[in-house]
C-alpha cells in the first residue's frame, strides 16, 4: 500500500510509503491522508501525530509528476491543489501536537506537509527546500502561507521560498524550519524529542494548540491557503510550467 497508518501508545503515525519513487504524493496517498485525518481528529486519546516517509532518503518528494503532469490546465490542476491545501489545513489544525518526523529528504510539497506540521523533527543526513520555482510555480498546498504565518520573519520566509535552494539540516536548523536534528534511528529521535512534553498530561499540550488554531481560524488562514492553490494553478497551466517538468522528467 502507497501508505501506512498506525496507532499506537497514544501516537498516531502515516507514513508515505513510496520509497521508490521518494515517497512523492499521488491520488492514493491523498486518499489515505484524508482517511487518517477522518480517522484521529476526535480521537481523545491520542496525545501526538506524527508524519513520516517509508525509508531513510526521503521524507517526501512532493507531488508524484508522473501523475500530475497529466494536469495541463489550470481547471485540471486545482482540484488536486486545492484538495491538498485543505488536507495540509486539517492537518495543521488536529487538536494535538503534530510532528514532521524527517528522514529524509523533503523537497517541494514535502516541505510544505512538514510545515503544516507543528514540529519538525529533522536527521541530520537531510535536505530540504521549497523548490517549486525550479518548475515555474509556486508553493500549491498552502506551504507559502504557512510558512508566513507561523515564521513572521518576512524576509527570510521570502527569501527561503523565491531562491529555490536546497539546505542542509544544519542550515535548517539554523534558518529556524527545523525544530530539532536527530541522529541515526528515527524512533530514537522522535522519543528524544518527546521525553520533555510527555512528562505532562497532553491536555495542557491540546490546550495550546487551540490558542494557535482560533487564531488561524480568526485569521482566515484556509481561505488564504485555497488561494494560493488557485494562484499556484494559474502558473500550473503555463507552458512555462510544463516545459520545465518536461525538462525534469527527461532528465531524470
Amino acid at each position: 500500500m502507497d501508505y501506512n497508518i498506525a496507532i499506537e501508545n497514544g501516537i498516531a503515525t502515516f507514513t508515505i510509503n513510496r520509497s521508490d519513487v521518494h515517497n512523492a504524493i499521488n491520488s492514493t496517498v491523498m486518499d489515505g491522508l484524508k482517511q487518517f485525518l477522518d480517522q484521529i481528529e476526535d480521537d481523545q486519546d491520542i496525545a501526538y501525530t506524527v508524519i513520516t516517509g517509508a525509508g531513510d532518503r526521503a521524507f517526501c518528494s512532493g507531488g508524484d509528476l508522473s501523475e500530475f503532469h497529466d494536469l495541463r490546465t489550470a481547471e485540471e490542476a486545482y482540484p488536486m491543489l486545492g484538495a491538498m491545501a485543505g488536507l495540509l489545513y486539517r492537518v495543521a489544525t488536529l487538536p494535538m501536537p503534530v510532528i514532521a518526523l524527517v528522514n529524509g529528504t523533503a523537497v517541494g510539497g514535502g516541505c510544505e506537509i512538514a510545515t503544516a506540521c507543528d514540529y519538525r523533527i529533522v536527521s541530520a543526513s537531510a535536505k530540504a527546500g521549497f523548490i517549486q520555482g525550479r518548475l515555474a510555480i509556486t508553493t500549491g498546498w498552502g506551504g507559502a502561507t504557512l510558512l508566513f504565518e507561523k515564521d513572521g520573519k518576512h524576509d527570510r520566509v521570502f527569501r527561503l521560498l523565491s531562491e529555490a535552494e536546497v539546505f542542509t539540516a544544519n542550515q535548517l536548523l539554523e534558518a529556524g524550519w527545523a525544530t530539532e536534528i536527530y541522529e541515526g534511528d528515527r524512533e530514537d529521535g522522535l522519543q528524544r524529542f518527546l521525553a520533555k512534553m510527555s512528562a505532562h498530561h497532553p491536555s495542557v499540550h491540546r490546550a495550546y494548540k487551540s490558542v494557535a488554531i482560533r487564531k488561524w481560524t480568526a485569521d482566515f488562514m484556509r481561505d488564504r491557503m485555497l488561494e494560493e492553490a488557485r494562484q499556484c494553478s494559474i502558473l500550473w497551466g503555463s507552458a512555462a510550467h510544463h516545459e520545465a517538468v518536461d525538462q525534469f522528467l527527461n532528465n531524470k
